[in-house]
């Protein structure tokens, strides 16, 4: 929600600065995520009137003007602009004027005539997309006046962030409440008369779902001026808010839209058939919208039809065949209220978000409709004429919403809040926010304004009491209750260590959304089943992520957009997967490497990071646990990751995760030139820890025995050790790898592992007989269960 600082203070003055009702909104609850200037910056800009106009002598499309505002004297302006006329006003740009961008504005000679100025479009100015025409200003306005001055352009926008609960604030005057009630200032709202009807032509309508839509307000206004323009405060208060001006009849809707938080309809009325019927879509309907495209309509969504069929998607769009269209003179005016259940998700389904579906889906004041509409009568006819008929409220009084009261104990306040509230503030507060407060004693009956969707119960009183109190002014007081920390287990690393040690092996934490793009985890995932959610707060987020694979690679792929070689992520948090039609969470760890293995240096040689660089860091993690060695790693496919460069974290037979390079094909199809390398580990059976044991260390000697074993290339290291354990019985100490060969001497499919044998008893010294009994029992078993050779 955008908000113009001087528009709001015309609603309620604080007396605040931009920085102070910044910081006291913020505290009272309602956000602001930015402040900005209303208009980009220039000088050197007047109001100009255009005195007279004559053709160039030496150029078909530009005109001669002499323009007051520079001055005493007229200023000769050439102008290309097709709308420039004599007796019009439009900003003036002076010889060293500067415009947005930076553009100095100098004296200049134009196909033989000089130019001592320029006459600006709102393009120019930074003010509107239009570029065809120079921006007409009100005829009021004092020519030579400075024009930020005129147009009151040193004004301050806040963008509000507003919570799904309090849908009463996308609204001028739902801001203005707030800063009321917070500043405890008077609310002056704009003061709003019935429109007296002229004619008795009415439109007929009929309420078919009541449930949905229980208060309908509609008006026949006939005779407006087609050719009629929005005038200049209107188009900037839009402009400001964030809305694009199009037309007199769109731009008032909207504009009450943002006055009273009342989304608005008009409809062309030689387009309506017979009479207006608020109803669930019937099989097989479907629509053209304002925005072009076709829809087929779900029979549970709500429509605006006529006699023929559906004119709009209720509370969400109208229809491209009942639109308001260039010469359109007779229209009929929708204000409704629609039941946030009957909208929400509605608009998210067919793809869009609009600002009337965001409204009706958190919550309309049901009490406003005719209110608006007389707004919008009244500044209608102000703009373009017409002749207005009766206001005609169509309700289902039984299907409207009733704000119940709510029970509020004071004491409880104090329990709550940890600060005493005198009881005449607690009801000036209530008070103060709109709310109806009686009662006596230990209870009061509080019964919130129709606009306040949100309060429910008596917690929502206390936060409300709180916010505008202050936070701030609640003092800090020591917890009356002992802290007694939680007891430190060895049984398991916490993830704060392995989050640790990842940061220490070059790692950064990414923190992403819990729901991903679909067809990215459909690209990883194919054969997964997912699951979609029902409102998604965009298209892009319509899945819960069954890995936290699709949310780092959209992180390496930001990064690589923004030059970054050499990335290394990762992220703990929680995967959603669907097993037999249930959903299972589990929480994982999961991590990404791609580019040089070393950052930049000249200690070593450039080379890219590859599988043994990824799982030296998966062992690192296990090797908190203790029980590293228990970890195995098998070669093995997965969906998304490159065959042959792929493996199974494994302990035993239990699985614990995935570790390798994501598929070529994959990769291409998500524009990442070199594929990262990933893994992924759930951490409930990764990182249970054995409790270390004290063992004493041998006072003998060890003996080392090297070894050169010829096997096939599909032989695992891990096999290898498997078999060289076996046969050493218990002597083994250590086991390492310290060559390995491929080349003459060795045949193809083969390689030769080079391995050092660590033996040693600890009740006594081996000797070199013992140490040669357990190499050639090694020797033998891998012979035999390996088919290996012995090199010499």
């Amino acid at each position: 929600m955008r908000v113009s600082l001087a528009w709001l203070n015309e609603w309620v003055e604080t007396g605040w600065d931009a920085a102070t009702l910044c910081r006291r909104l913020t505290m009272g609850g309602i956000e602001v995520e930015s402040i900005e200037p209303a208009a980009a910056a220039f000088t050197g800009v007047m109001v100009g009137e255009v005195l007279s106009v004559e053709r160039h002598p030496d150029a078909d499309k530009l005109t001669v003007c002499q323009v007051a505002g520079g001055g005493a004297q007229a200023l000769q302006i050439v102008c290309g602009a097709p709308n420039v006329r004599a007796g019009m006003k439009a900003p003036l740009a002076l010889e060293g004027a500067t415009l947005p961008g930076g553009l100095v504005i100098r004296r200049a000679n134009l196909r033989g005539v000089e130019s001592a100025g320029m006459l600006c479009s709102g393009r120019e100015l930074g003010l509107s997309e239009d570029q065809d025409g120079l921006l007409e200003l009100p005829a009021q306005l004092a020519t030579g006046a400075p024009f930020r001055e005129a147009l009151k352009l040193d004004d301050s926008i806040l963008t509000l962030n507003v919570t799904p609960n309090r849908g009463d604030v996308l609204s001028m005057i739902g801001v203005a409440r707030e800063v009321a009630a917070i500043a405890d200032r008077k609310l002056t709202p704009p003061h709003i008369e019935p429109v007296t009807a002229v004619h008795h032509a009415k439109f007929a309508v009929r309420l078919e779902a009541p449930a949905g839509c229980p208060r309908f307000a509609g008006r026949i206004i006939k005779s407006l001026d087609p050719k009629a323009r929005t005038p200049l405060w209107m188009s900037e208060r839009l402009r400001r808010a964030g809305l694009r001006p199009i037309s007199p009849i769109v731009d008032v809707t909207n504009y009450v839209m943002l006055e009273f938080g009342q989304p608005m309809h008009a409809y062309d009325l030689r387009r309506l058939s017979s009479h207006i019927e608020v109803r669930k879509a019937r099989p097989g309907e479907r629509l053209t919208l304002l925005d072009g495209r076709e829809i087929a309509i779900d029979t549970d969504t709500l429509v605006i039809a006529d006699a023929v069929g559906p004119v709009g998607l209720a509370g969400i769009m109208g229809g491209e065949k009942s639109g308001i269209a260039a010469d359109t003179a007779d229209v009929f005016l929708e204000v409704a209220f629609f039941a946030p259940d009957a909208i929400a998700g509605r608009a998210r389904r067919y793809g869009m978000l609009t600002d009337a579906s965001q409204r009706f889906e958190r919550g309309v004041d049901p009490r406003q409709q005719e209110r608006a509409l007389e707004r919008a009568t009244r500044l209608l006819m102000d703009i373009a004429g017409g002749q207005p008929g009766p206001a005609v409220l169509t309700q289902v009084e039984t299907q409207q919403p009733k704000r119940p009261s709510v029970t509020l104990r004071p004491e409880r306040v104090a329990s709550l809040l940890g600060v005493q509230v005198p009881r005449s503030d607690l009801e000036d507060i209530l008070r103060r926010l709109g709310m109806q407060v009686a009662g006596a004693g230990d209870m009061l009956g509080v019964i919130p304004p129709s606009h306040r969707f949100d309060i429910a119960i008596e917690q929502d009183l206390i936060e409300e009491i709180g916010r505008i109190h202050g936070y701030d002014e609640i003092p800090r007081k020591d917890a009356k209750v002992l802290q007694r920390p939680q007891p430190a287990t060895e049984q398991r690393v916490s993830r704060e260590r392995l989050m640790l040690l990842l940061a220490d092996r070059g790692y950064q934490e990414a923190i992403t959304y819990s729901f991903v793009d679909a067809r990215t985890q459909r690209l990883l995932f194919p054969g997964r089943e997912t699951l979609a959610l029902a409102n998604p707060i965009s298209a892009e987020l319509g899945e819960m992520r069954v890995s936290l694979w699709p949310g780092l690679i959209e992180v390496l792929r930001g990064n690589l957009r923004r030059q970054q070689e050499r990335v290394r992520l990762f992220e703990v948090g929680t995967r959603f997967e669907m097993k037999g039609g249930k959903l299972a969470e589990s929480q994982v760890i999961a991590g990404l490497i791609t580019g040089p293995a070393l950052p930049e240096q000249w200690g070593a040689d450039k080379r890219g990071a590859d599988f043994y660089d990824l799982k030296s860091d998966v062992e690192a993690l296990f090797g908190l646990t203790g029980r590293g060695g228990a970890i195995s790693y098998i070669a093995a496919p997965h969906e998304c990751l490159h065959p042959g460069r792929s493996a199974a974290v494994m302990a035993g037979d239990t699985p614990l995760g995935w570790l390798g390079q994501l598929h070529p094909e994959t990769s291409r199809k998500l524009e990442i030139r070199d594929p990262p390398w990933l893994f992924e580990l759930a951490i409930d059976p990764s990182f249970r820890s054995e409790v270390p044991v004290f063992s004493d260390i041998s006072r003998f000697p060890a003996i080392r025995r090297d070894l050169a074993v010829v096997i096939d290339e599909a032989t695992t290291l891990d096999e290898l050790k498997k078999a060289v354990n076996l046969a050493a019985k218990g002597l083994l100490r250590e086991l390492h790898v310290f060559d390995v060969y491929r080349g003459a001497g060795v045949e193809a499919g083969r390689k030769s592992v080079a391995l050092g044998l660590i033996l040693q008893e600890t009740s006594r010294t081996l000797t070199d007989v013992e140490a040669d009994t357990v190499i050639a029992a090694v020797v033998a078993l891998v012979k035999g269960d390996l088919k290996a050779a012995i090199r010499g």
